[in-house]
Parts: C-alpha cells; structure tokens; sequence
C-alpha cells in the first residue's frame, strides 16, 4: 500500500530561516500579507522584526494580534472579517499553535466563508484557502507542517478537529532562534507535545515508514534535549534539537495521525481551559501504560529512540523505563495533576461521561494501537486523579 505525503511546498530549518520572509513571498507570487499573531509576538517585538524585513522589500504587512490561546469560533471572527476587508493575498502565522491555528481557519473562512463547524471531522478540507507562511516561535505543536487545525466550539465547549490538505500551510520558516525567549513552562508544556506527537505517530494503525522515520528522528533529538531547554532556555543546541524535533514529529502525525492521548486531552483542554501541551503531558504516562500490550515492540523502540533503554535491553524492560521515565518528566518539569491545577473534583468527575464520548468521537482513539472503550476512557481520565 502506498502512502500520499503532504507537506509545506517550501519549509526552511535553521538559524535566521525567519529573515527570509521576504524572499518566500516572491516565490510564491505574494505582495500584500497579513501578519496573524499574537499581542505576546508583538510585544517581544517579532512581529515588527518581520514588518521590517518586509518593509526593505517595499512590501508592507498589517498586524493582526488579537488571535488567544486555545481558539475559539468567536475569536477567530474578526481576523475572518479582517481578511475579507482587507484584500489580502496571504497570510503569515506567527506564533505557537494557537495563532498558527487561528490563521489555518482564518485562511479558509476567509476565502471561502461558511461557520467553522462545517469543515470539522469528519469533514475533510482540501481545497486551499489563503496562501499561509508559519512562522512558528515554540518547539512542540508541530502546526507549520500539519494539515490540522484544533479550534473550540463557544457554544458546545467541544474542541472541534479539523483535517485537510487545505489547512497545511505552503511554507514553513523554522527559526530556532524564535524559540529563545520562551519560559520554562511553555517550553515544557510545548516539548511534551512534540514528543507525544512523535510517539503517538510511531505508535498509530496509520503509521507508515515514511513517518516512523520522522516519528523516530523527532525523539532522538527530543528525547536528550527537553530537559536541557527547560532547564537552561539559552541552550542553543538544546533549542535547536528541540525545534527540528517538533517539526519532524508535526511532519509524522500529519501524515500517521495521533491517538488516543489527543483523543482524550482536547475535551480536558476545552472543558477546563488547560492548555493542549499540559493536557498531554498529564495524559502520556497514563495513556503509554495502558496501550503497551498491544504495541509492545513499538514502545520499546520509542524508549531506545528516546535514549532510556538499551538496544540489548528487552522490550518488557524497555517498556518498563519508558513509563518510568514519562513519570520521572512529568515530576522535574513540574506537570501538574488536574487537582494541582486547578480543577475542582466536583467538575471534573461531573464531565467524565461526556469528556470521554467527545474523544471517541474525535475519531483519534481508533488510532490507538489498543482501542479503548468508553469506560477504559472514563478509568484513565480517573487515573488522573
């Protein structure tokens, strides 16, 4: 059976990929961009770094900055409305995975119009909006290489899945250097992500070796570096493994899909507004142990990839250091429980039910090399706890 890649038509990796903006217009045609950021990008100052860069090249860019984490449908409209107002031929999305997000969705609605929970899952989205350069500034969701975009319905508190070659976009500047400022806790939060993305995508029915070669290079640069980035975020070295990580882990589960851990951490991200890389991070232990039975091979490659077991080691070993050692990430890079952060008991066991219908609704679990049922959904979510 062969396997369909989809990928940016132009991706950029290294030091300063972000300066070349300009120049990635041309190529493609494009003369009038819209920046979609956030206040956060435009505060540090990135957004008018790349103005400027487009400024010596006679083309002006406006800003868009009102996008928020964890998008919403309302949040979403007025850069809907902006970029139908305002004659735009593309788009460039600066960012972590929520404005990346954002700009995917805008792009289509503004192009094509129509509400947002028209193009969700099962509904696959292959006709191109706007033109989209991401310019992604953290190591972990991967989104300048997927062709998903995760945006919340307001009304249904629902995190709605949305698939399609029209939501990858057609460049991707991956600039390590982005990555400098970020704090502790969302190079964490981040770094988990992109290492459940590779390990997921290892892991998933739809796996192909294509994306098992990503899949396996993602942890073996994430594996020995999350820890120095969190630790010491002037690494360079460990920034710069970490972002190329994220990216081929994006490039993996864009093309394998994710599992049951995505499955079950958009409806915690949207019932409780926890962010979607913590979300993970509280789920992939739990989540690793439960699925190792019927992929035990497979984890254990993840373990030697990661650097916590031996190539001589057996896989029941390997698998062992493997949960072992997603524990020991979770406790030194201070992951919270539910209850640590934040969530009331009450609430949380209130929404079991419904948490976990919305996963296997999602369509990810299926994905999961150990399908799980409704109630195995509802036990871990408690495992939590």
């Amino acid at each position: 059976m062969s396997t369909q890649i989809i990928l940016p038509r132009v991706l950029q990796v290294g030091e300063g990929a972000s300066g070349d903006i300009a120049g990635v217009l041309a190529s493609l045609g494009c003369a009038k961009p819209l920046i979609i950021t956030d206040k956060m990008m435009v505060e540090l100052g990135y957004a008018a770094a790349i103005q400027t860069s487009l400024a010596d090249a006679s083309i002006r860019a406006d800003v868009f900055d009102d996008t928020v984490p964890e998008p919403t449908i309302s949040s979403i409209q007025a850069g809907v409305e902006a970029v139908k107002n305002g004659s735009y031929d593309s788009i460039i999305a600066l960012g972590g995975g929520s404005p990346i997000d954002s700009a995917k969705a805008i792009g289509i609605l503004g192009k094509f119009g129509g509400d947002m929970r028209d193009y969700k899952f099962p509904s696959i989205v292959n006709e191109a909006g706007l033109p989209i350069i991401a310019v992604p500034t953290t190591a972990g969701t991967g989104s300048e290489v997927t062709r998903f975009t995760i945006i919340t319905d307001d009304q249904s508190d629902e995190k709605m899945l949305c698939v399609g070659a029209g939501f990858m976009p057609v460049a991707a500047l991956v600039d390590y250097n982005l990555t400098l400022s970020l704090p502790a806790r969302i190079t964490a939060d981040t770094g988990i992500d992109a290492l459940t993305h590779a390990m997921e995508a290892y892991v998933s029915k739809k796996a192909s070796l294509y994306s098992d070669s990503q899949a396996i290079a993602a942890m073996r640069l994430i594996g020995p570096n999350l820890r120095r980035a969190y630790h010491d975020g002037n690494d360079k070295p460990a920034r710069e493994a970490m972002m190329l990580g994220s990216t081929l882990a994006g490039i993996a589960f864009s093309n394998a899909s994710v599992a049951l851990v995505h499955g079950m951490s958009r409806p915690i991200g949207a019932a409780f507004h926890v962010p979607h890389g913590l979300s993970n991070a509280m789920l992939l232990p739990a989540v690793t142990e439960f699925s190792i039975p019927e992929a035990s091979a497979r984890y254990a490659d993840c373990a030697r990839a990661i650097g916590v077991a031996d190539e001589h080691e057996s896989d029941a070993v390997a698998n062992a250091k493997l949960v072992e050692e997603l524990r020991a990430l979770n406790a030194e890079l201070q992951v919270p429980t539910p209850a640590q952060f934040g969530i009331e008991r009450a609430a949380f066991f209130d929404l079991l039910e419904t948490m976990a219908e919305q996963a296997l609704a999602s369509g990810s679990p299926n994905n999961n090399p150990r399908v799980p049922t409704h109630a195995q959904i509802i036990d871990i979510y408690k495992q939590l706890w």
